[in-house]
């Protein structure tokens, strides 16, 4: 038996309707949709969605909220860079305030020792 959709593919559902564009974009939408995606969690590419904006990790069995067609959004991404951004200015304050701490033990040390 020969394929039938050679060049709509998975849009071959559609049968002549809605138009070659439309088409072409859902088509380009459902291969990214149905594909397997990475997991937050474990890493491994076994993310499959479950329904609308619910992916779960076949591997790992984790289960988030994620876009309608994929498990992240440009939205979502820019948040956790926004939070990345703020977790990585708390680390360098604790690691600035430690060494602050650090040299002030060292000058008290050595202050008895130049007497």
């Amino acid at each position: 038996m020969t394929r039938r959709t050679k060049k709509v593919g998975i849009a071959g559902k559609f049968g002549p309707r809605y138009g070659v564009k439309l088409r072409r974009r859902v088509s380009k939408l459902e291969q990214h949709q149905k594909q397997k995606h990475t997991c937050p969690e474990c890493h491994y590419k076994a993310v499959k969605r479950v329904s609308t904006a619910i992916w779960c990790c076949r591997h790992c069995g984790y289960t988030f909220a994620g876009g309608a067609y994929l498990p992240t959004t440009a939205v979502g991404e820019s948040r956790n860079a926004a939070i990345n951004i703020e977790k990585q200015k708390e680390v360098v304050k604790t690691i600035k305030a430690e060494t602050e701490t650090k040299n002030e033990k060292n000058v008290d040390n050595k202050d008895p020792e130049r007497r």
